[in-house]
């Protein structure tokens, strides 16, 4: 049974609630705490915040935490009982966050308390990026719902959305402020960021991780697990195609065949914001982006799948299109462990062997995390 606020080891008195038919435990009092609870760095979530939910645990043991969870989730799920998880590169743990949606409470940003619709202000974000949290100090933003900040680390580039309209807003005049009426009346806005040596168009309305450097270990966790596919010589003329699927704006596609001769990308794509941006960010390549659900894509044969989908994972019908490219290797990128182990199950009735799996860290101080396996193909 999971249990909101306690940590792994810990004797604590519960109430069980039951929801969606899954019982949870609500903490009611700490009787034998752990090792490595801490008091929380940041004074915002002992007022409520509930944007840190790990933010109790010492950081130095998240780690552990998290990949405990993944474990479990491959075997429980994927049934998956020798699975190689490895740990990825440790990536800063304060000042990171560049993109950050909140409320609005009084004119001023703020962030809703867990599990609630009520907002708390706060001053500053502990994880925010240096240049959001000087919008979150200065911004004043009238009668307005919601804000999303989005800035470029690497580029200095920042943009606010504001629900339903930015009049009225005050930011600093380098941030671009646009209003969700004027892109739902067909506005374009958007910033550049910097990751893997390139430069990359974000739109307001398309993905993009919520750190660069944590885009970028991605990208590296991803080109080290398909290093012998990528790189491996191929006697034949014909280009050797990859297809990244659930692509964004072209991160993998554009960053694994930057450079790469003798392959072309089919990049898919539901998102319209994020198909323009894509066809913007691999002009310079051999690519055609395709604007369409994974499920309803006619995969082409491909010698790689790199696949990068939502929370909710593949599901059935994702595995059923991307095994019928029929690759020999398959990358996945998960962002939700449970998801993970589902993806993983499905894979292997689709004749798909998972090797290896890399554990990065992209959300310090919440249970979140991203996974990135290896999959193969199994001989006939």
């Amino acid at each position: 049974m999971l249990v909101d606020g306690a940590l792994p080891g810990e004797l604590v008195e519960v109430r069980v609630e039951r929801r969606s038919g899954t019982e949870r435990g609500r903490m009611l009092q700490i009787l034998e705490p752990s090792d490595v609870r801490i008091d929380p760095i940041c004074p915002h979530v002992l007022e409520g915040c509930g944007g840190c939910d790990l933010a109790s645990l010492e950081p130095a043991a998240q780690h552990v935490v998290k990949l405990d969870l993944v474990l479990d989730s491959l075997r429980r799920l994927g049934r998956m009982n020798d699975a190689v998880v490895d740990l990825g590169p440790a990536l800063e743990p304060w000042s990171f966050r560049t993109t950050l949606r909140m409320a609005v409470i009084d004119g001023r940003a703020g962030l809703r308390m867990a599990e609630s619709h009520d907002v708390v202000g706060i001053d500053h974000c502990a994880v925010a990026h240096p240049l959001l949290n000087e919008m979150i100090v200065e911004g004043r933003f009238g009668a307005a719902t919601e804000v999303m900040f989005r800035v470029g680390a690497r580029t200095g580039e920042r943009m606010a959305v504001v629900t339903p309209t930015a009049a009225g807003v005050k930011l600093p005049g380098d941030v671009l402020v646009v209003g969700a009426d004027e892109l739902a009346a067909g506005r374009r806005a958007w910033i550049h960021e910097e990751v893997a040596g390139q430069r990359w168009r974000i739109s307001a309305e398309s993905f993009f991780q919520t750190r660069a450097d944590g885009a970028e270990a991605l990208v590296g966790v991803v080109r080290t697990l398909a290093a012998d596919v990528l790189d491996s010589d191929d006697a034949s003329d014909a280009p050797r195609t990859l297809l990244d699927a659930y692509c964004g704006v072209g991160l993998f596609a554009g960053s694994l065949l930057d450079g790469r001769s003798g392959w072309r990308a089919v990049a898919a794509e539901r998102s319209r914001s994020s198909v323009a941006d894509a066809r913007q960010n691999l002009g310079d390549l051999e690519a055609r982006v395709v604007g369409t659900s994974i499920e309803r894509l006619r995969a082409p044969r491909a010698d790689l799948v790199v696949a990068d989908p939502s929370r909710s994972g593949l599901g059935r019908a994702g595995v059923k299109v991307l095994a019928s490219a029929d690759a020999p290797v398959l990358i996945l990128v998960s962002c939700d462990p449970a998801a993970a182990g589902r993806d993983a199950a499905l894979l292997a009735s689709s004749g798909y062997r998972a090797v290896r799996s890399v554990l990065v860290d992209l959300f310090p101080h919440t249970h979140h995390t991203e996974l990135v396996s290896r999959f193969e193909k199994a001989s006939d």
